[in-house]
C-alpha cells in the first residue's frame, strides 16, 4: 500500500478515505440490525438502533463544522476514523444487545466527522469551474459504497459469525485512518479559517438568502430520496411483487445514481448547477405525479431509473453552491448544516410518509410531494435565468 499512495492526489485520497469509511458504515448499519434480530429484538429496537446512527450525527453536525472551520481537516479526519474504528471494535469484542447502542453512537458520530471534513476539503482543494465535478467523484465513491458495504456485511455473515462482518467493518475504517494520517494530507492546503472569520452563529447561515434557497432545494431532493427508498417496498408489496423484484427495483434506481454522477462532470461543462437543479427537481416532481399509475414492475422500474437519475445528479450541484456562496472560513460549518437537515430527513421523513400513507392512502403522499416538489421549481428556475443573463454572477 505504501508504494501506491504517494500516487494519488490529495482530491483522490480524500475521496478514498470518505469510501472507504462509507463501506464500513454501510456494513455496519446492516451487520447491526440482522445481529439485533438474531438476539429476538423487536422492530422498535432495531429501529431505535438503526435512527442512533443519525441523531447523533444531527444534533453534533453544526458544532463539527465549526470544529473543522477553526482548526482544519486533517485533524477531525483522523478523529473520525478513530471513533468509528472504536464503535465497530467493540460491537466485534462485546457480546449483546446493549453494546449495539454505545456502538452505533460512536460509528454514526465517526462518519459524520469524515463527511463532513472530506467533502469540505474537496470543495476547497477543487477550482471553482472544476468543483462540481470533484464532488460527483466523491458522489460517485458513495455510489459504489452504499452498493459495497451491505453486500460485504452479508457475504462474511452468511459465512462466518457477526463479530467477524464488525470486524470487516474496522479494517476499511482503520484503512480510512491510514490514508488521513499519510504524507499526502499532512499539509492538505485547505488550513484553519481565521478566528474573526469562524464567528457568528448558525442562524445566520440560515438567514442568507441565498443559502437558504441552497438548503430549500436539498430539503426536496432529500424528502424524494427518502420517500423512494421506505415507500417502493410498501407499494411493490401491495402489487403483489416478490422480494427481488422490489429488490431489482430499488437496483435500478441506484444504477441510476452511479450512471448520472459518472457524466456530471460532462454535464457541467455545458450546464450551470442551478441549470441542473431545475430540471432534477422538474423531473422528480413529474415522476410522484405519474408514480400511483405504474403497476406493472418494468413500468415502476423505468420511472425508478429516471427518478435516479434526477436525485443522482442532485448532491453534486447542492455541495458546489454550498462551498461557493458560504461566507469565508464557514464552509464547514454551512456543511454540517446540510448534514443536520439530512440526517433529520433520514430520521424522520420515513415516520411522517408512513403516517400520512396510513391514514390518507399513498396516492395522496405521492402526490402531495411531488406537488411540493414542483412549488420549488420556480425558485431554482429564476437563479438559472439570472446566471443565463449574467454569465459572471457568482454561481
Amino acid at each position: 500500500m505504501s508504494s501506491f499512495l504517494p500516487q494519488l492526489s490529495p482530491l483522490f485520497r480524500l475521496i478514498a478515505v470518505a469510501v472507504t469509511a462509507h463501506v464500513a458504515l454501510g456494513a455496519a448499519r446492516v451487520t447491526t440490525a440482522l445481529y439485533a434480530l438474531s438476539l429476538q429484538a423487536s422492530a422498535f429496537t432495531v429501529g431505535t438502533l438503526i435512527a442512533l446512527f443519525a441523531v447523533f450525527p444531527m444534533l453534533l453536525a453544526v458544532p463539527m463544522g465549526r470544529v473543522i472551520d477553526r482548526i482544519g481537516v486533517r485533524r477531525p479526519l483522523m478523529a473520525g476514523c478513530l471513533l468509528a474504528s472504536a464503535g465497530v471494535m467493540l460491537a466485534a469484542t462485546v457480546r449483546g444487545l446493549t453494546v449495539l447502542y454505545p456502538a452505533a453512537i460512536l460509528i454514526g458520530t465517526g462518519f459524520m466527522a469524515i463527511f463532513i471534513g472530506a467533502q469540505h476539503a474537496v470543495g476547497a482543494l477543487a477550482p471553482a469551474d472544476q468543483r462540481t465535478a470533484s464532488y460527483s467523484r466523491l458522489s460517485l465513491g458513495f455510489s459504489i459504497s452504499s452498493f459495497t458495504g451491505p453486500l460485504i456485511a452479508g457475504f462474511v455473515i452468511d459465512h462466518s459469525h457477526y463479530s467477524v462482518a464488525y470486524l470487516s467493518c474496522g479494517a476499511f475504517t482503520l484503512a480510512a485512518f491510514v490514508l488521513s494520517a499519510s504524507g499526502a494530507l499532512r499539509d492538505l492546503p485547505v488550513s484553519a479559517a481565521p478566528a474573526s472569520q469562524n464567528k457568528g452563529s448558525p442562524l445566520q447561515l440560515l438567514r442568507d438568502r441565498e443559502l437558504r434557497r441552497i438548503y430549500l432545494v436539498g430539503i426536496l431532493l432529500a424528502a424524494a430520496w427518502d420517500l423512494f427508498t421506505f415507500v417502493t417496498p410498501v407499494r411493490g408489496s401491495q402489487l403483489g411483487y416478490s422480494a427481488s423484484t422490489i429488490g431489482m427495483i430499488l437496483a435500478t434506481f441506484a444504477a441510476a445514481t452511479f450512471v448520472v454522477r459518472l457524466a456530471m462532470p460532462g454535464i457541467v461543462r455545458r450546464y450551470r448547477e442551478w441549470q441542473v437543479l431545475t430540471v432534477a427537481l422538474s423531473i422528480a416532481a413529474c415522476c410522484y405525479l405519474i408514480f400511483p399509475f405504474t403497476e406493472q414492475p418494468w413500468a415502476l422500474a423505468a420511472t425508478a431509473f429516471v427518478l435516479g437519475l434526477a436525485l443522482g445528479s442532485g448532491q453534486p450541484n447542492v455541495l458546489a453552491l454550498l462551498h461557493t456562496n458560504a461566507p469565508p472560513g464557514r464552509g464547514a460549518e454551512a456543511i454540517g448544516i446540510r448534514a443536520t437537515i439530512g440526517n433529520a430527513s433520514s430520521a424522520f421523513l420515513p415516520l411522517a410518509f408512513g403516517a400520512a400513507g396510513a391514514t390518507l392512502g399513498l396516492l395522496i403522499v405521492f402526490w402531495g410531494l411531488g406537488t411540493i416538489i414542483a412549488c420549488g421549481v420556480p425558485l431554482a428556475a429564476r437563479k438559472a435565468l439570472s446566471h443565463a443573463k449574467d454569465p459572471h454572477s457568482k454561481i
